[in-house]
């Protein structure tokens, strides 16, 4: 069973009377359906009917769909043909990240406005220590139904929330109260919550970790838990005392405000397979303008340059190169990109994706730049600044190299 498989079940009823959370102070808050949900916002007729949200292209994937197209096996990164066959009546509808953004980032308000510890994971996700906030908003499960009700209020969309004493147990906690529900997980219940769980729903179970696992009769969470660590070890590696510990409920992780961006990216796939190196060298130019840009709106400078290409039988090739000194200058990005793409030898073979990343972020505050003797400043990194001066004021398109402004085609996606 694959982690797509693993879909959540319908929400239990409340258990009479209370239900003990006093040691659960995590919370982890997942949207349901999002970017289905928000475009509903403005198509209310299509509400209880299945639809799919992705680029209607056929190298398209699915970004998000309703309960109603999961009901006939649709799931995020599914290939649109794929998803088509399997629900052809579904609406699909073309994505809008501006609309997603602006409702992830109210949401993300209403968070914080319970608690400063907050560690969003996703637009559509967080989790939160709520335990600093229990003599002013009352208990865990309060605070949850108060997070759903606002959330709701607000912006017509809902929320299923998971509580418990861990993150981990919190994240498996919303996902088995979805859609529109919340689901306490006490303390002293942890294991009994644990154990009858399929093995893949454990962090770090991907496809070949829970064949292996099925290959030594272990199906459940509770199977594995009984395995000895020496035996997980043996068989997994390093990662086999860390399962062991997770089917035991035990998780030290804390959740983590404001953490630190470790890498920012851009990547796109054509309609159709590319081998034109011109086409992929101004693609590389698109994807670097967008990973500058949003450098330094983030106020990142990085120094390792990547590169991503995926050839058209899928094999992935990766090529990256630290620099000298940090940037965040699109042009000196692109043109580590080219040589990048020069080395790996692809320039007449057929590509189907490119990728462009920038890795080991630093402040851009505190980056300097080292001038040779004679070197003079260029001005691109001025240059570029302006740009998004004029991007913010007219839109993002206001201002682009020469190169992109007319292409015989463009990528799928926004």
């Amino acid at each position: 069973m694959s982690r797509n498989q693993l879909l959540p079940r319908d929400p239990s009823p409340p258990p009479e009377g209370p239900v003990d959370d006093s040691g659960c102070p995590i919370l982890h808050v997942d949207m349901d359906a999002f970017f289905a949900s928000v475009e509903l916002l403005d198509r209310p007729e299509l509400r209880g009917t299945p639809v799919i949200v992705g680029a209607a292209g056929a190298r398209g994937v699915v970004l998000s769909a309703t309960y109603e197209a999961r009901r006939f096996g649709v799931h995020s990164a599914m290939p649109m043909t794929r998803a088509r066959r399997v629900c052809p009546q579904a609406t699909v509808i073309p994505p809008s990240h501006g609309k997603y953004a602006e409702v992830s980032r109210g949401v993300m308000e209403i968070f914080k406005a319970i608690t400063p510890e907050v560690e969003p994971i996703a637009s559509d996700e967080a989790f939160l220590d709520v335990g600093g906030a229990r003599r002013r908003l009352g208990s865990p499960a309060a605070i949850a139904r108060m997070i759903r009700a606002q959330v709701a209020e607000q912006y017509g969309i809902t929320c299923s929330v998971g509580v418990a004493s861990t993150k981990f147990v919190a994240k498996l906690a919303s996902r088995q109260c979805k859609p529109d529900g919340l689901l306490v997980v006490p303390a002293g219940e942890v294991v009994q919550f644990l154990h009858p769980l399929p093995v893949a729903a454990l962090w770090g179970v991907g496809e070949r970790t829970e064949q292996a696992l099925v290959r030594l009769g272990i199906r459940t969470v509770g199977d594995l838990a009984q395995v000895p660590v020496t035996t997980l070890r043996r068989e997994l590696g390093a990662v086999g005392a860390h399962l062991a510990a997770l089917a035991w409920g035990r998780d030290e992780r804390r959740v983590v405000p404001h953490a630190p961006d470790k890498s920012i990216g851009n990547e796109e796939t054509f309609p159709h397979d590319v081998d034109d190196p011109e086409t992929i060298r101004r693609e590389l130019l698109r994807l670097s303008e967008r990973v500058a840009a949003r450098l330094r709106a983030a106020g990142h400078v990085g120094r390792t340059v990547s590169v991503k290409l995926r050839r058209s039988d899928f094999t992935t090739i990766t090529r990256s190169r630290t620099l000298r000194e940090a940037t965040d200058v699109a042009k000196e990005i692109y043109d580590t990109s080219c040589e990048l793409y020069e080395a790996a030898g692809l320039e007449r073979v057929r590509l189907r994706l490119v990728g462009v990343r920038v890795e080991n972020l630093g402040p851009a505050a505190a980056a300097t730049r080292q001038l040779g003797l004679g070197e003079r400043e260029t001005g691109w990194r001025e240059a570029e600044q302006a740009m998004d001066r004029a991007a913010r004021r007219f839109g993002p398109d206001a201002v682009k190299p020469a190169s992109l402004v007319r292409r015989p085609f463009g990528p799928i996606g926004p």
